[in-house]
């Protein structure tokens, strides 16, 4: 079975298990300088010096969602074309989510959609790349900006995507990134924020850790270190574990996104012509890392057993949102652009272990199938 998803590891484990050996016999495995380093290495690759590395993208996002001031009564316009982690946070504050339709071309949210949704209660916008495909942001941080609101990125899907020449993870007031196990790159499981401002930056450091600014450590009488702590936090920090796990695999992200695109860009030249397969718009401006490769059919179940006949998994990653019990309270009515995406979406393998023939058989597949 060519499988939908795969955890990346180097060919040679040594390259991962030796440094593990070393942070284990230190010693030290909490978090400590190999974090510092993870931190530093993403910062150089995405450009933003503001990055605070996580257990998980949900904590990232939970933080963030603290960091807007997000909480009861609060209104919070968002994607149901998500994995649930995206949305629970926000229950959690004791806001309330709003769904904003998607565009059915793309699984994105749409911004005129988010304009509709804006009321008196309205503090964030919360913004999904489906797939790895940018977002609209300039639209998006533009109405933001007329209403006064917040902007947060779930960027769980977009390691290394491009929207108008900047990585992703510069465009807003806040940007999510997932390093859980099937993701391009990961520490196991892990995330990342990263915030526009020094002032959000060091309070989500502060957080992070039980509400403790190890900036402002002293000793007492007795030579134990202390802190004042002002504000409540959370233990949401990355140990240097799971640090040494993702700087093992940083050397090898751009090879990976690009197999992803090199895939992506077989799969554009080989379905395009079919009748019954709708390939997803891409503008020139918004260049995709792939964790996903979605296209649209009409007979989706069928679609998905017959690849499976044929040894090649296929899936819709993501229930909607809004079709999970806890999310039945809130109104879901008059999307037609999410009723159309997500009956007809189905995501094919994509990742860098599809080689070549791989790829091949995926498209003699498909193409048997849907003319």
């Amino acid at each position: 079975m060519i499988p939908m998803h795969k955890v990346f590891m180097p060919d040679n484990i040594d390259e991962v298990m030796e440094p593990l050996r070393k942070v284990i016999e230190s010693g030290w495995i909490g978090e400590g300088p190999k974090v510092l380093e993870f931190e530093k290495h993403i910062s150089d690759y995405i450009g933003n010096p503001h990055v605070t590395a996580l257990n998980s993208c949900t904590s990232a996002l939970q933080l963030a969602l603290r960091l807007c001031g997000v909480g009861i009564g609060d209104e919070v316009i968002t994607t149901p074309m998500t994995c649930m982690a995206t949305n629970e946070p926000i229950v959690l504050t004791g806001a309330t989510p709003v769904w904003a339709d998607v565009d059915p071309d793309t699984g994105n949210i749409d911004p005129e959609s988010i304009r509709q949704k804006i009321g008196v209660r309205t503090k964030v916008i919360l913004a999904v790349h489906w797939g790895g495909y940018p977002c609209d942001m300039d639209e998006i941080n533009q109405i933001a900006r007329e209403h006064g609101l917040k902007v947060i990125e779930d960027c769980a899907h977009a390691w290394g995507a491009v929207y108008r020449d900047k990585k992703i993870g510069n465009h807003s007031d806040f940007c999510c990134f997932s390093l859980q196990a099937i993701k391009h790159f990961t520490t196991g499981d892990g995330g990342v924020l990263m915030c526009k401002n020094e002032q959000d930056h060091q309070r989500s450091r502060s957080l992070k850790w039980f509400g403790i600014d190890r900036e402002q450590r002293r000793e007492n009488r007795f030579g134990i270190a202390e802190w004042d702590i002002i504000e409540a936090g959370y233990k949401f920090h990355m140990n240097d574990i799971a640090a040494t796990i993702g700087l093992a695999q940083f050397p090898y992200l751009n090879e990976i996104v690009a197999k992803r695109r090199g895939n992506d860009a077989f799969y554009q030249e080989h379905l395009q012509s079919l009748q019954r397969v709708k390939l997803l718009t891409e503008a020139e401006d918004h260049i995709s890392s792939y964790w996903l490769f979605t296209i649209k059919v009409e007979d989706r179940v069928n679609f998905i057993r017959y690849l499976a006949q044929n040894g090649i998994a296929a899936s819709v990653v993501h229930a909607r949102s809004d079709s999970h019990t806890i999310f039945a309270n809130y109104n879901s009515s008059g999307l037609t652009g999410l009723d159309e995406f997500s009956e007809k979406m189905v995501c094919i393998p994509v990742g860098p272990w599809v080689n070549e023939e791989d790829r091949r058989k995926i498209v003699a597949v498909i193409r048997e199938q849907c003319w």
